[in-house]
């Protein structure tokens, strides 16, 4: 019986205050990181939150590889006064 190899579900989570800083960050990603996979970019409204302009913005990565590296991606995330999640 063949076993199937190990599948990652590996993603990073990069934290920016505004929609235009994610969107600048996901489109520097490919050149950077050589990535081919498009980011997702998601609206994050801290609870209690109204105001559109007080959201954080997300930029999801999927790394099925395990090939990006978390430090790297903080001082990437950082240029753009933002920061890497943790998992």
């Amino acid at each position: 019986m063949r076993e199937n190899g190990q599948v990652s579900d590996v993603r990073h989570v990069l934290v920016l205050p505004d929609r235009d800083t994610a969107e600048e960050l996901a489109e520097a990603l490919p050149a950077r990181f050589g990535i081919s996979e498009e980011p997702q970019l998601v609206r994050d409204a801290l609870a209690g939150e109204d105001d559109a302009e007080d959201a954080q913005w997300l930029v999801v990565l999927a790394d099925a590889e395990d090939a990006l590296d978390p430090a790297e991606l903080d001082a990437f995330a950082a240029e753009f006064e933002g920061w890497r999640e943790d998992p």
